[in-house]
């Protein structure tokens, strides 16, 4: 049977964060899983106004069963300090996940059949979570959520991702290899803190 349908059912039937996780813990279709040691889920605070939309976790998230720790992790608090947000800030949350839970092996690049696997699962997170705003960080998310890739020229034009506002910028990690890319960052988070601003 197509896996792809297997995951719609699995994902549609999960009715809260706890059983989305489970299921996904559960579900055995993904190779990805037998080469990863931790299912990565999220992070911050559920029902946040925004929520963030990584890759795929790396060696430090998969060890720490956490999205975005280790250096790219603390770039991203930083960005997201600079506009008063924060993944523990109580007045202005966020809510972080990844497009894939488990480490692709060495890291590699996500295949289009694990992105069509994980989407499911993906839109059923981001329905529970129901932000105002996301933020697409990469082109891993970019290809799952939009069918596009090319994130310097996806990145600070406002899209539409399950009905909601969507925001493509560069992942942190893409900053961290090429400093000069800051500028668009700090363009885009005004964007968003606009947007946030101005409902």
């Amino acid at each position: 049977e197509d896996v792809v349908a297997i995951a719609e059912r699995a994902a549609k039937a999960a009715e809260s964060f706890n059983e989305l996780r489970t299921t996904l813990a559960a579900f055995e279709h993904c190779d990805l899983k037998k080469g990863a040691r931790n299912l990565v889920f999220s992070d911050g605070i559920a029902g946040a106004r925004v929520m963030l939309i990584g890759e795929s976790p790396d060696r430090e998230e998969d060890v720490a069963g956490k999205p975005f720790v280790g250096r790219t992790g603390q770039l991203l608090d930083k960005m997201l300090e600079a506009i008063q947000l924060g993944r523990d800030r109580e007045e202005a949350p966020v809510y972080i996940t990844n497009v894939l839970p488990w480490r692709p092996p060495q890291n590699r690049d996500p295949k289009p059949e694990d992105l069509a696997m994980m989407k499911p699962f993906l839109m059923r997170h981001i329905e529970l979570a129901a932000p105002e705003v996301i933020v697409i960080l990469g082109n891993s998310p970019c290809q799952a959520l939009l069918g596009k890739r090319g994130i310097t020229r996806l990145r600070g034009q406002w899209t539409q991702v399950a009905g909601r506002p969507a925001l493509p910028m560069f992942h942190p990690s893409q900053l961290l290899k090429s400093p000069a890319l800051k500028r668009e960052a700090w363009a885009d988070l005004l964007s968003l803190k606009a947007r946030l601003r101005d409902g």
